[in-house]
């Protein structure tokens, strides 16, 4: 199973890209979780990420799909994978396409999920985060024993960038990176538009029956 998940941040797509992965044993590849475990492994793309991260820089493009090209040639991706944080770009995702077909091999999905930006607005200020071992709870959704505290009794804060001036910035330029993704996989006929909307077995199983629909399951 070789899928692309697609959704604005904070919209869940993370955890129904991991859930997926985990139902159907493949890994689960984040941008995020590459550009660290390559900085630390001190590959060659890692090494000229790190000039860039640690600058504060935007990675470029090519160093991007460097990395993602080193992460699917790993023996854990050959029966499949779920994407999630890549491609950002159009550019990002022809790469990928060129990528895969010279592996002989090409997508069987790209997930949309779909959450109104108001939607994720609320979520953010819900969320807390302990100071002390890092638990993320919602006020509404998840809530800790009490607004103010862990579990572990640690003091419970809310991140500066769930503020939903940030929030709104970020989904700007969400949306400005990613609609043009978003129509070259329309375009495609690959693309499925889910609802991220309701509790997170709701989404997962709205997501499995796209993905089983895309393969002709």
């Amino acid at each position: 199973m070789r899928v692309v998940f697609l959704g604005p941040p904070g919209g869940g797509k993370g955890t129904q890209a991991e859930r997926l992965a985990a139902n159907h044993q493949v890994p689960h590849i984040a941008t995020g979780d590459i550009f660290r475990q390559a900085i630390k492994e001190g590959t060659p793309m890692g090494r000229q990420a790190k000039e860039y991260v640690e600058s504060g820089r935007y990675v470029p493009d090519e160093i991007v799909v460097g990395l993602v090209r080193e992460r699917l040639e790993q023996d854990d991706a050959a029966a499949g994978f779920v994407l999630d944080g890549f491609p950002r770009t159009e550019p990002q995702a022809r790469a990928l396409d060129e990528m895969l077909a010279a592996a002989g091999i090409g997508l069987d999905a790209v997930i949309l999920l779909e959450v109104d930006d108001d939607a994720i607005v609320a979520r953010a200020l819900g969320r807390r985060v302990c100071e002390v071992c890092g638990r993320t709870y919602h006020l509404e959704f998840d809530p800790p024993p009490s607004p103010e505290t862990c579990e572990c009794g640690g003091r419970l804060i809310q991140r500066a960038d769930d503020q939903e001036d940030t929030v709104r910035k970020r989904l700007a330029v969400y949306r400005e990176q990613t609609e043009p993704v978003i129509g070259y996989y329309r375009d495609k006929g690959i693309l499925t538009s889910v609802v991220g909307v309701g509790t997170i077995p709701e989404v997962a199983q709205r997501v499995e029956s796209a993905v089983a629909q895309a393969k002709g399951g």
